[in-house]
C-alpha cells in the first residue's frame, strides 16, 4: 500500500472550485482501520474556503489578528460549527471559545483539544487553524457516528495565542493585571481586545480552570520547521515545547549634530545596539544544544540620517527546552550588553515582556499519539517544539501532547505557509484516534 497515497473516494468530491487544483491530494487511511474517519472534504473546504477568507490578504495568506474584526468573524464561524459538531459552546471571561460534550460518565474530567484561529500579521492559513477545525471535524465526527465517550469532551479555540498565549495562559496560571495594558497587534491592548471579542477582563479569575478538571490536552498543529517533510516522515510526536523569554531593550545616547559631532566623541545608541545584536548571536551558540536567541526588533530615534541616534529600542528572545539555561543565557547577555554600554558611554536596560514555561509533554498522551498514528500505518518521530503553543499553557494543570504534520519548506508565519491535504487529513485522524485511546486509558 502506497503510504502517501490518495483516497479518491475520500476527497473526489472536492472540486476545482472548492480547493485549488494543486491542492486536490489527500491521504486515504489504510484499509481495515479500526478507528473512524474524519469527513476529509469538509474538513478542506473549511480550512481552504471560509476559513482562509477571514482577513485575506491580496498577496496570499492572512492578517487575522486577536482582536481585529476578521477575528471576530473568524470567531462567529467556528462558533457555527462547533454547534453543527453537536457541542455546547460558551465563550468565558478571556474570550476563548469552549465546545462541551458530554460523556457517560459525568463524573470524569474532561478530555480537551483545540488550538486557535488567531495570525500574525500577514500571516499563513495553517498556523492554527488546521488544529481548531480539526478538533471540530474530530468532534462532529462523533457527534455524526453517535459514538459516546466516557469523559465530557472539550474543544478549546484559545484566544490570542500569537500575542503570548493570552487565552490559554488566562484560564490556566492567570495573566499579571499590567499585562492587560500592553498593545496588541490588532491596535488594541489586551483588555480592550478580550472585550471585543466577547470576553470580561475584570473577571478574568472566573475563566481559570483547577488542575484536575481537564484529564489531557491534545492539539494538533502543523511543524512550523522543516524536520518532517525532509526526513518523509508523517507525523510527529512532541516531546516537549521550548520556554520563550522575551525583554524590551533599550540603548540611550546622547543624539547629537551627525556632521560637527567628532567619531571619538559620539554617544552613539544605534552602534551598542549593533554589537549587542552580534553578541547575542555570539552568546547563545557559544554553548551547544537546541537553544535559540533572537533580536527581531531595532528601531533608531529620532530616525534622521543627519542625527546622531540618541536611542535605539530593540527586544531579545530566547528559547530553549530547559528555563535554567535561558535564564542562564538571559544574564550573559544582560552583562555583555553592560559592558558594550560602559565601552561606548552609553546606558543599556531590560524590561520583561513575557515568559512562557518550557513543558515535556506527558508520556502518557504521547504513547496514544504513537498507537493511533501506527494504527493507520504513518511513520513517526519524537520531536521538540521550537514554537510556543496553547499546550504548554495547558500543561500547568493537565498532561498534554502535540501532533506535528509537515511544513512544506518549513515556512510558517508567512502566506508562503503550507501544509499538503493529505498530511492535514493524516493529523486530524491520528487526533481523532488519540482522543479514543485517552477515553479508554486516562481515569
Amino acid at each position: 500500500m502506497n503510504r502517501r497515497g490518495f483516497n479518491r473516494a475520500v476527497l473526489g468530491s472536492l472540486s476545482a472550485a472548492m480547493v485549488p487544483a494543486p491542492l486536490l491530494h489527500a491521504a486515504r487511511a489504510p484499509e481495515h482501520a479500526a478507528d473512524p474517519q474524519i469527513n476529509g472534504p469538509r474538513l478542506m473546504e473549511q480550512l481552504l474556503q471560509r476559513m482562509a477568507g477571514f482577513g485575506k490578504n491580496p498577496e496570499g495568506g492572512v492578517s487575522r489578528v486577536a482582536y481585529s474584526d476578521a477575528d471576530l468573524k473568524g470567531r462567529e464561524y467556528v462558533s457555527g460549527l462547533m454547534r453543527e459538531a453537536q457541542l455546547e459552546i460558551s465563550v468565558d471571561a478571556a474570550g476563548n471559545i469552549m465546545g462541551r460534550r458530554a460523556g457517560s460518565d459525568p463524573g470524569l474530567p474532561a478530555l480537551a483539544f483545540g488550538s486557535h484561529i488567531d495570525s500574525v500579521p500577514k500571516g499563513g492559513n495553517y498556523d492554527g487553524p488546521v488544529g481548531s477545525l480539526g478538533a471540530i471535524e474530530v468532534a462532529r465526527t462523533l457527534a455524526e457516528r453517535r459514538i459516546v465517550t466516557r469523559h465530557p469532551l472539550l474543544v478549546t479555540i484559545f484566544a490570542n495565542e500569537e500575542g503570548g498565549l493570552f487565552g490559554s495562559r488566562a484560564i490556566t496560571t492567570g495573566l499579571p493585571p499590567d499585562e492587560l495594558d500592553h498593545p496588541s497587534s490588532s491596535g488594541k491592548t489586551i483588555r480592550e481586545g478580550i472585550r471585543f471579542i466577547g470576553g470580561d477582563p475584570d473577571r478574568l479569575d472566573a475563566a481559570r480552570l483547577r488542575k484536575g478538571s481537564v484529564a489531557a490536552y491534545v492539539e494538533l498543529h502543523i511543524e512550523q520547521g522543516g524536520t518532517l517533510e525532509r526526513e518523509k516522515l508523517d507525523i510527529g510526536v512532541v516531546e516537549g515545547i521550548v520556554g520563550i523569554k522575551q525583554w524590551e531593550v533599550v540603548f540611550e545616547g546622547f543624539a547629537n549634530h551627525a556632521g560637527t559631532t567628532p567619531m571619538d566623541r559620539r554617544q552613539d545608541a544605534l552602534m551598542s545596539a549593533a554589537k549587542y545584536v552580534q553578541m547575542v548571536n555570539r552568546v547563545v551558540r557559544a554553548e551547544p544544544g537546541r537553544q535559540v536567541g533572537t533580536v527581531g526588533k531595532i528601531q533608531a530615534f529620532p530616525g534622521a540620517p543627519n542625527v546622531i541616534p540618541g536611542q535605539v529600542e530593540a527586544t531579545l528572545e530566547l528559547r530553549d527546552l530547559d528555563d535554567r539555561k535561558v535564564d542562564r543565557l538571559a544574564e550573559a547577555v544582560m552583562a555583555e550588553a553592560r559592558k558594550i554600554a560602559d565601552a561606548d558611554g552609553t546606558k543599556v536596560t531590560f524590561r520583561p515582556l513575557h515568559a512562557n514555561i518550557a513543558a515535556p509533554t506527558d508520556a502518557r498522551v504521547r504513547a496514544p499519539i504513537t498507537e493511533a498514528a501506527r494504527a493507520l500505518n504513518f511513520s513517526t518521530k519524537v520531536m521538540p517544539s521550537g514554537a510556543g503553543h496553547d499546550a504548554q499553557a495547558m500543561a500547568q494543570i493537565a498532561p498534554v501532547g502535540m501532533i506535528f504534520i509537515p511544513s512544506v519548506g518549513g515556512i510558517s508565519h508567512s502566506p508562503k505557509e503550507f501544509s499538503r491535504p493529505e498530511d492535514i487529513l493524516n493529523g486530524a485522524n491520528v487526533l481523532l484516534g488519540t482522543i479514543l485511546r485517552l477515553d479508554r486509558a486516562m481515569a
